[in-house]
């Protein structure tokens, strides 16, 4: 059943109020407006076998450590159901160790994306407020993008994408974590990296389908929010959390029982 319409309202309660883009395009730039590496799959294998990559203790056999962990299921079949220059979408064959063949497992290659925790001196978090389809609202969240074609550092590239969209620039850069955004029918990663001493230094560089409002808003003030929904992407609150221990902001403990 198609949803009503009635325009996000309900969802954009949860946001406070700020400039509303237009909706030009629908699309920002984790709406896939940029161009990602076209997979290659002559051999039949995911582009991305290494997909857990580059992080220390996140790889296959790091996740499966635990004696009693199931056995890793087997991939029998793999082919191209639609590539474009934004995606490719692939219906695999996997078989469980129990035998049950699982067909289609549907599996999405695309580039990786960086987001950043950025600060202001005055302790602010610079965030965006756009428009987006999925949720048909306007919803705030962390600067960032896709990696563009080439781009092989996700420090450099979330740098470019927070000075494209936001105007700041940060007098430190520091990643914080890579970690897959939907591992069971995702290959690509979503790299979190905090950026501190985030001061104005000029206009934005948006894309033509990009509509982009900045807010810089108290730390204290977006933690307080987040229970009530003023951030709706899942991730970025998971990144949010990490970036703000990693500056030293959040502690991340286990209370007490009963304290």
């Amino acid at each position: 059943m198609p949803p009503d319409d009635r325009s996000g309202a309900g969802r954009e309660g949860l946001n406070r109020a700020a400039p509303a883009p237009d909706d030009r395009s629908g699309a920002g730039r984790e709406g896939l407006n940029r161009s990602a590496p076209a997979p290659d799959d002559r051999s039949g294998a995911p582009p991305h076998e290494a997909a857990l990559r580059g992080d220390p203790g996140l790889g296959r056999e790091g996740l499966n450590r635990a004696a009693d962990s199931p056995a890793p299921w087997r991939r029998t079949g793999s082919r191209t159901a639609l590539r474009d220059r934004w995606i490719h979408l692939r219906a695999e064959t996997w078989e469980t160790p129990k035998g049950v063949t699982l067909d289609p497992w549907w599996m999405l290659d695309g580039a990786d994306w960086v987001h950043v925790i950025a600060l202001t001196p005055d302790g602010r978090l610079v965030l965006v407020r756009q428009f987006r389809p999925g949720a048909q609202a306007l919803t705030l969240e962390l600067p960032g993008g896709m990696m563009e074609p080439g781009e092989t550092d996700p420090v450099a590239a979330a740098a470019r994408e927070f000075t494209e969209e936001t105007g700041y620039r940060a007098a430190e850069w520091r990643g914080v974590i890579g970690l897959p955004p939907e591992p069971a029918h995702c290959s690509n990663r979503i790299h979190f990296v905090l950026a501190l001493g985030c001061e104005p230094t000029g206009a934005q560089a948006l894309d033509a389908g990009e509509d982009i409002a900045v807010e810089a808003l108290p730390v204290a003030e977006v933690l307080a929010g987040l229970t009530q929904g003023i951030m709706q992407n899942a991730m970025h609150v998971g990144g949010l959390v990490l970036g703000l221990a990693a500056a030293g902001r959040l502690a991340l403990a286990e209370r007490p029982a009963g304290s």
